[in-house]
């Protein structure tokens, strides 16, 4: 006699959904193709799953994410009766996955899903991976030290410039080599306990820088799983400070797609998990929170954040001092953020220009063409074409020195929203000239 227990929290997500057992089905299948790992589930299964048959784990997400986009909210692993899927992390299997993932990068290989973002995401917290990852020992004789520490700052620093000069279309793929030929191998090298702990929280900033310049490339799932990885390796290090950069980092992510209530969680979990530190910390995460809460339409508590971070930078003990790059031309980027996602396209574009006035001559070009391609596109929105095509011409002029994939799609969208204004001279020599200078 089969005394298994129905999944009472699955089936009332599935009435809640209001699909038949086989466009569930569907609906997981789909996902498993977009991932490139294709299921061909039926109503069959979906009956068992309703009736307490646990889906394998690798399955599990490929269901919370179907379920996550027909409810427009995260479902968890605990919402849908499933068990918790973060393991405890342990050295060997965070540097092998580290290994496969940055191979598959570099070489192309199995990024078919790369470019989905997954609303489902499973963000392991601080307290299931602090200090938890063993040290794995590879049997190598020689013994890695502070030098090499110094090593993997240095060349993670000189990639960071490199991306901000240029872009990360070049930068990803040499960031992913570095992590499988030089990083893992370090991680998996014999070391002193302060050796090994500053060498994974090292690994850990890579992990997101190399996730950042991912999401550039609008390989958005591709840099989730990095972002993964560098959470885990800041918490094995107990590197608090890096774990809620990351986390604040796919919070912007998701803002920038348009997930807004996933923003304000991924936002809110980055500031209450940060340490207790100075007036610019608090903006850095304040100011993402902001963004984050005008996307997800909840204009009051945008406006509250927002303040917080004005008087935050204003308690700071120097304009000229950042933190995460956080200064006061970023707040007014964020500023401008929020008055465009509240509907304010007049306001954005004047904080958008203060921003541009605040600026410091050593920021980078590639985020002055985005935020100048952001610019023009919300001056034409208000009407004032001859500004727009002042700004795209200035963008143009620089556009062929930066391999951006984020600058690579605003200029591509160019043509298409100037083609309606193409009797205009100045409209139709931008539009020609931005047509040529479309990468392929």
């Amino acid at each position: 006699m089969d005394t298994r227990k129905s999944n009472t929290q699955l089936d009332r997500l599935h009435k809640e959904a209001g699909w038949t057992q086989g466009q569930f089905a569907r609906a997981v299948n789909l996902i498993g193709t977009e991932r490139g790992t294709p299921t061909t589930f039926g109503e069959s299964t979906v009956h068992y799953w309703r009736k307490g048959v646990t889906p394998k784990e690798k399955v599990r997400p490929l269901i919370l994410e179907a379920l996550s986009r027909k409810l427009g909210r995260l479902v968890t692993h605990s919402e849908a009766g499933f068990p918790a899927s973060i393991r405890t992390p342990n050295s060997c299997s965070t540097v092998e996955e580290l290994i496969d993932l940055g191979r598959q990068d570099v070489e192309r290989r199995n990024l078919l899903g790369a470019s989905l973002f997954s609303v489902a995401l499973s963000i392991p917290e601080w307290q299931d991976i602090a200090g938890r990852m063993d040290s794995a020992q590879s049997g190598a004789v020689r013994r890695i030290g502070m030098s090499d520490v110094d090593l993997v700052t240095k060349m993670t620093d000189r990639l960071s410039k490199t991306y901000d000069e240029f872009g990360g279309k070049h930068t990803r793929p040499m960031a992913a080599l570095f992590l499988v030929d030089a990083v893992a191998p370090y991680l998996r090298t014999d070391a002193t306990e302060e050796v090994r702990k500053a060498m994974m929280s090292a690994a850990s900033f890579l992990c997101y820088l190399t996730g950042w310049m991912a999401v550039d490339e609008g390989l958005h799932g591709l840099a989730q799983r990095y972002y993964v990885k560098g959470l885990e390796l800041a918490g094995a290090s107990n590197d608090h400070m890096t774990y809620c950069h990351v986390l604040r980092g796919i919070s912007v992510q998701a803002v920038d797609l348009g997930h807004g209530p996933i923003a304000v969680r991924l936002a809110d979990a980055a500031a209450a998990a940060s340490p207790k530190t100075g007036p610019r910390m608090r903006a850095f995460m304040s100011g993402q929170q902001a963004h984050s809460f005008a996307v997800a339409g909840d204009e009051k508590s945008a406006l509250r954040s927002i303040r917080e971070t004005e008087r935050a930078m204003d308690k700071a003990e120097s304009a000229s001092q950042t933190f995460g790059g956080y200064d006061p031309a970023t707040l007014a980027y964020h500023t401008s953020q929020v008055r465009y996602a509240l509907r304010d396209v007049a306001g954005s574009i004047e904080s958008l220009e203060l921003h541009f006035q605040l600026r410091n001559p050593n920021d980078t070009r590639r985020s002055a063409l985005r935020f100048s391609s952001i610019l023009a596109e919300r001056q034409l929105e208000l009407g004032h074409l001859e500004a727009a095509c002042s700004t795209w011409n200035q963008v143009l002029d620089e556009y062929p020195s930066i391999h951006s994939g984020r600058v690579d799609r605003h200029v591509a969208d160019i043509g298409r929203r100037l083609r309606p204004y193409c009797s205009n001279s100045a409209a139709r020599e931008v539009y020609e000239r931005a047509l040529r200078s479309v990468r392929v």
